[in-house]
């Protein structure tokens, strides 16, 4: 029994490789024209077909909508029911059919294009009605499924589903999406908190700061009020140095006559505090506390205008650490 489950795994899988490395086949231009008519778009992008094909569409939607594409999903056989209501003009449609011929597909494709509409066709049939119709199209061919029966879409859906990838990578790079874009759609989750700005780890954070006038005292009292270890010291608005609990207790250890009230801030300040942007990631905020071995991180703007401190514990509390 094992070695016959062995053997039906490993055919599976080597039936749909050889269906995947048929996409190589593909022809580039195609594939180019698809692209440009979806960077074109000046309606909405949508995603359509029937059964299996369907679950496909739906899948290859989300992966639109995280990387920079918005889209919507139709059902093929719930568009013939009234849900063509979503398609206005001017929208894309992209319609999934292995076969292209399916009742649903012939019924539903003269109705994708009545409004200055382009429809993209993904099938491995190119004398199907779906294709013939298509202004544009994206065929792939395989041998088989890999269902023993030749039925159950296995190899077709799995390239389906690639094309799709291969889609929305394009559009992705062809905009220029970049991390800080995919941070927007991903706040929740492992993956979210890798983007999070430091600009939004510091909002529920006090902005503890000191005058150079002022004294250790005060300095004191800052720290303690605002309960993120440190204040930043200001001259006229500038980043002048920072004071830190330790520093605080290195003073308050060593054997010299302390007077609180006349002590200059200069006198135990760091002058050269480090600093990141506010526009800067949190796990590159993290790299930077785990290189210089501190908890605290002086926020800048990108004109170099103090905006609040990060503390370790809020990168604790996002589960960063």
């Amino acid at each position: 029994m094992n070695q016959k489950i062995t053997e039906s795994v490993l055919n599976t899988l080597k039936i749909t490789k050889q269906g995947v490395n048929t996409l190589e086949k593909i022809d580039p231009d195609d594939f180019a024209k698809a692209i440009e008519a979806l960077l074109n778009c000046k309606g909405k992008i949508i995603v359509t077909g029937i059964g299996k094909s369907a679950i496909i569409a739906s899948k290859i939607v989300a992966t639109l909508n995280s990387t920079g594409s918005p889209a919507v999903y139709m059902h093929a056989a719930d568009a013939i029911h009234g849900d063509l209501g979503i398609i206005q003009e001017h929208d894309v449609i992209v319609c999934i059919s292995n076969s292209g011929n399916t009742p649903e597909i012939k019924t539903l494709v003269p109705h994708l294009i009545r409004d200055n509409n382009t429809l993209i066709a993904i099938s491995s049939n190119p004398s199907s009605h779906l294709v013939n119709t298509a202004q544009r199209r994206i065929i792939y061919r395989y041998a088989k499924e890999a269902c023993p029966h030749n039925l159950a879409p296995t190899t077709s859906t799995t390239l389906q589903l690639i094309i799709g990838d291969a889609i929305a990578i394009a559009l992705l790079e062809c905009k220029n999406f970049q991390e800080k874009d995919f941070a927007k759609f991903h706040p929740g989750g492992s993956l979210g908190k890798l983007y999070l700005r430091v600009g939004d780890l510091i909002k529920v954070n006090k902005c503890p700061t000191i005058e150079t006038h002022q004294n250790i005292r005060e300095a004191i009292i800052s720290i303690t009020e605002n309960m993120l270890g440190c204040t930043v010291v200001l001259e006229k608005g500038n980043i002048a140095g920072i004071i830190t609990d330790g520093d605080i207790r290195r003073m308050l250890n060593s054997e010299d006559v302390i007077d609180l009230n006349s002590m200059h801030l200069n006198q135990i300040m760091s002058t050269n505090p480090i600093t990141v942007s506010e526009d800067e990631m949190a796990s590159e905020a993290l790299q930077k506390i785990r290189q210089n071995e501190i908890s605290q991180l002086v926020v800048i703007d990108k004109n170099n205008n103090y905006k609040g401190v990060l503390h370790i514990h809020n990168l604790i509390n996002e589960g960063l650490i």
